[in-house]
């Protein structure tokens, strides 16, 4: 029962990767505060941030030896040196720090008097980056950067040593880099990212994304980037850095991420679709392409969809589009539910949304269910009315009155009816 797996490896529901704040754009680093001492503290470590991204995207290792104070933890040159170099192999099309407006952290003064410094300073710092193909518009993320100033210069100290500010780390943090670059059509390209250990993994990887963009696309339709960047992780710390904490246990196969849509956007910045470490054993071909399309669907819904709207639409519609056209049986697709309708008759009720988070066979069961309401809704209303649908109830936290009055509008029927016509559709599939 290959579909099983692929349900039980944990494909969940887009999230923003970090806090709400975390793909907003801070203001201008050069912007004036108002204050003489702190704008040229400003722009004195903002032209220190300029020379920094220089020499990480050019790999000029000399220059980054230059900037890192003499005093600071070897570690930190090397990491930056390592960066630096692992980079080489990625297609970006944007690299830079910017400084933003959050309130500076305190400094212990004995830190000052240790790197032999006149001025010491933990300002918000954010690195912004941008993929070649996948983003039109690059994304943000955390530093947390320690800075000293020797006469009038300035010089990073380190960006580990301020824990209330922890450093967002990237996959070329982890090793060396190989990227395929994949035509997707309409002039769109994506991108799959992965480690040279991993060139077997990343090559299906990118074989797949060339199909499952426009299989996507078909489905939704044109209205979202038709591109997409595909990380493959090589150990556990690089997924939950890329992928968040709440996803790190070891039944996820890939998830997809992003940051946090502003309301009223038509995009979301920061997409990625990331698979985790022993995705490439546990996955055969059926389930990787199933599990690939599903989160590529969550990227291309990501800014028509509010967190805490029906899980059973957004994860049901999400595995439909991972399953359509595969050929592959309802049994197959839906082992737990099958086997729980010819036992016990077919459901009788929507799942919870908490039954998705559950840590047992309920989340199994919510999968399946989700995915064969959403199946049935294509098979007899059509895909359009699906799509409808789902953005009809991806606005937010609905309560059963909102979803019945959805369904009626979409299509004509209330929430009970529809309720009793798909367990019957389902007892048919299960025969």
């Amino acid at each position: 029962m290959i579909l099983a797996v692929a349900i039980a490896l944990g494909v969940y529901l887009v999230r923003p990767q970090e806090s709400d704040d975390a793909g907003a754009a801070p203001s201008s680093s050069a912007a004036p505060v108002g204050n003489v001492y702190e704008d040229q503290r400003r722009a004195g470590v903002q032209r220190l941030l300029d020379r920094w991204a220089a020499a990480i995207r050019s790999g000029n290792t000399a220059a980054l030896t230059q900037l890192v104070d003499p005093r600071a933890a070897p570690e930190f040159l090397e990491a930056e040196v390592r960066r630096a170099q692992n980079l080489s192999g990625v297609p970006i099309s944007d690299w830079g720090f910017e400084i933003g407006d959050e309130p500076d952290v305190t400094i212990a003064p004995d830190v000052a008097d240790r790197l032999g410094a006149s001025d010491v300073w933990a300002p918000p710092v954010y690195l912004r980056y941008a993929i070649a193909g996948p983003d039109a518009a690059p994304t943000r993320k955390p530093v947390g950067l320690t800075v000293a100033r020797h006469g009038d210069d300035w010089k990073l100290v380190s960006d580990t040593d301020e824990p209330t500010r922890p450093t967002w780390r990237g996959p070329w943090d982890f090793a060396p880099m190989i990227a395929v670059t994949v035509p997707t059509g309409n002039g769109k390209s994506s991108v799959v990212l992965g480690h040279p250990e991993q060139r077997a993994q990343v090559d299906k990887l990118a074989a797949e994304v060339r199909d499952a963009v426009p299989a996507v696309t078909s489905l939704w339709g044109p209205n979202w980037a038709q591109s997409v960047l595909v990380i493959a992780t090589s150990s556990h710390d690089e997924f939950v850095d890329l992928a968040g904490s709440d996803h790190s246990g070891s039944e996820v196969a890939a998830v997809a991420v992003s940051d946090a849509v502003a309301p009223g956007a038509t995009t979301a910045t920061g997409q990625r679709v990331v698979f985790s470490p022993d995705a490439a054993e546990r996955l055969t071909d059926a389930t990787r392409r199933s599990v690939l399309r599903h989160e590529m669907t969550h990227v291309a819904t990501r800014a028509s969809t509010v967190d805490g709207s029906p899980m059973w639409m957004l994860e049901g519609f999400a595995d439909y589009s991972g399953y359509r056209n595969s050929g592959i049986p309802f049994q197959q697709i839906a082992p737990e539910v099958t086997q729980f309708a010819r036992a016990n008759g077919p459901p009788n009720s929507l799942p919870a949304d908490s039954a998705f988070g559950a840590d047992d066979d309920r989340a199994k069961i919510a999968y399946e269910l989700g995915w064969s309401a959403c199946a049935y809704i294509a098979a007899t209303f059509g895909e359009p009315k699906l799509v409808e649908l789902y953005k009809r109830l991806a606005k937010g936290p609905v309560d059963d009155a909102g979803v019945d009055a959805a369904m009626r509008d979409v299509i004509q029927l209330g929430k009970t009816d529809f309720v009793a016509r798909w367990g019957g559709w389902v007892a048919t599939q299960v025969r």
